[in-house]
């Protein structure tokens, strides 16, 4: 399984949308606005679809912004969860792969701090 991105949520990505610099993705078409569907799988094995738009920030360059709002309201996903998109190849097709999405959130239990799945 090889890691494409991780972060912790801000209330931006939360409210507005996951931000994922480009460099996270390798090369973006340079064409914003672009608009296209990624298809991930979370732990469970459940398919989500997030619409996905090529934007652009003087700051940061090409970004994807992923329209997540219904997996936000499902799995009640906070300020400073960690998100995590993971590459993993196909165990039944043989080949190809698919992107799996994992969530976890930091909980302080006997005065240490976990990463418990969400």
């Amino acid at each position: 399984m090889a890691m494409v991105f991780s972060k912790l949520l801000t209330a931006d990505d939360i409210e507005n949308g996951l931000s994922i610099p480009g460099s996270s993705l390798g090369q973006l078409p340079d064409q914003e606005g672009l608009t296209m569907s990624m298809q991930v799988h979370d732990r469970n094995g459940q398919a989500w679809t997030f619409s996905c738009t090529i934007k652009r920030n003087d700051s940061v360059g090409h970004f994807l912004s992923v329209g997540w709002n219904k997996f936000v309201r499902e799995r009640d996903l906070r300020v400073d969860d960690k998100v995590t998109i993971q590459e993993e190849a196909m165990k039944k097709e043989g080949s190809g792969t698919w992107i799996k999405v994992e969530v976890k959130r930091k909980i302080r239990l006997f005065g240490e701090d976990i990463w418990a799945d969400v």
